[in-house]
């Protein structure tokens, strides 16, 4: 997962819990207090309702007329009075089927409150000049009810828009927070092997980001400087190292035809050959220390790779004249660009070359087929050989420098060309597949990306 959804995820989880959380809150809170106002109503009342029932003077009369007057009758509003023995108020009990806590709290002399959903009862103990009494008013509160009922719906419309709103602005803000080191990744794509020389801007500041961008830009330079020592030792080793073996070969060859001796002879050509077979690995090394390079100095151009299978068929046909290469082109895709890659030519006719060259070599004369097709913005190159095959074993380590497999060593070889094409082929941001299977043959695709 991105890391800008992760941290929307984590945004939006994080605000949700809290909005729970204080929705909750609010929810609890207004749940307990929001009857407060209606259970004091319903109290008065009762206190009123007592008045007149306890006390035979002027004064029950006029509560009498405020209650009809004053007070507003409430919804299914009824009055229950009972007499209660005041000698032993722990008996105290109506027919009223309430919790034994609700009398309980009568019995201690304090205002009692019980709800039954929206039906709400009030009760209290009073004691007149003769004889105890109980009295309990019970209404329902349909307003108050209601009320919850719409803080209900607001709290859960709110928590769901806020869930959204969360989503939207966790996105923005994890695109802002992640816009330089996108903004870094942009960069660091366009930095490839032929231009090493590019660096990241550096804004002022000293933000992590900035120093992502100061560490990379430090770990190029190393790399450039790497890479340059690199180039200047094949330059110079290219050179150093042909000169005496190119003196040591015309020294023989000079030999050669002034000395008639049999065993000297002999001794020279043995000379000529070990010379010519260093001259070989020398050249096959070089290629593989310059194919690990940068190619910054290697032109780069676009390389119809169709045309070069042809190339490539008509030089090694030279090298291996027995050899059976045969092209098949019955997969080419319908336009001509998509057989044009970006390519340093002689690197990539070197690369196919060599895998090519082994199929003709380890196949003992038999039929080489090569093929070639556009899969999803990919050129694939397939070479097929019937050969003698690679053990399982040793797949593996197959593009290893100066490994050779272990059914080869009747064949002459180095070691170094499948390891030089891989290093051609990742340098073209290309990769190679290998099946094989001894006494049956081997199967090598190229896979390039086109221009």
């Amino acid at each position: 997962m991105q890391i800008a959804k992760k941290i929307t995820l984590l945004f939006a989880i994080l605000s949700a819990i809290i909005i729970s959380l204080l929705s909750g809150f609010v929810w609890y809170f207004s749940n307990e207090f929001a009857f407060e106002d209606f259970y004091k109503r319903l109290e008065a009342r009762v206190n009123i309702a007592a008045q007149i029932k306890l006390y035979d003077d002027g004064n029950n009369e006029a509560y009498a007329k405020i209650r009809n007057r004053y007070l507003e009758r409430l919804p299914s509003e009824k009055e229950y009075i009972q007499e209660a023995d005041k000698g032993n108020r722990g008996t105290i009990k109506t027919d009223l089927d309430l919790p034994n806590s609700f009398y309980d709290q009568i019995n201690s002399g304090k205002m009692a409150r019980y709800r039954v959903e929206n039906h709400f009862y009030a009760g209290k103990y009073f004691q007149g000049p003769s004889q105890g009494y109980i009295v309990i008013i019970s209404a329902n509160d349909p307003f108050g009810f209601r009320e919850l009922k719409y803080l209900q719906k607001i709290l859960l419309a709110g928590f769901l828009l806020s869930i959204v709103l969360s989503f939207v602005v966790g996105w923005k803000f994890s695109d802002y927070m992640l816009r330089p080191l996108r903004n870094i990744i942009k960069s660091v794509k366009k930095i490839k092997a032929e231009n090493l020389h590019l660096r990241l801007d550096i804004k002022n500041g000293g933000d992590e980001m900035t120093q992502l961008a100061q560490t990379f830009n430090n770990m190029l330079n190393r790399l450039e400087t790497a890479f340059e020592t690199q180039n200047n030792f094949i330059s110079n080793a290219s050179h150093e190292l042909r000169t005496p073996l190119t003196i040591i070969s015309g020294e023989v060859e000079l030999a050669l035809q002034s000395n008639t001796d049999p065993l000297q002879q002999t001794a020279l050509l043995k000379i000529k050959d070990e010379t010519e077979r260093l001259g070989h690995i020398l050249t096959s090394l070089l290629g593989l220390a310059q194919s690990g390079f940068n190619g910054k100095n290697q032109p780069w151009e676009d390389v119809r790779m169709d045309e070069m299978l042809w190339e490539i068929k008509a030089s090694v046909g030279q090298v291996y004249p027995k050899s059976k290469i045969e092209i098949d082109f019955s997969k080419l895709p319908d336009s001509e660009e998509q057989l044009n890659i970006r390519a340093n030519r002689n690197l990539i006719r070197l690369a196919i070359s060599n895998i090519v060259s082994n199929a003709c070599k380890y196949s003992n004369h038999q039929t080489v087929n090569l093929s070639i097709e556009c899969k999803a913005n990919k050129l694939s190159i397939a070479v097929i050989d019937k050969g003698i095959g690679i053990p399982e074993g040793d797949v593996q380590h197959i593009f290893e420098p100066f490994f050779r497999a272990s059914n080869t060593n009747d064949y002459e070889g180095y070691g170094v060309g499948l390891p030089l094409s891989l290093n051609i082929i990742r340098l073209h941001q290309g990769s190679i597949a290998i099946k094989s299977t001894v006494m049956e043959g081997t199967e090598i695709k190229v896979l390039l990306p086109l221009k």
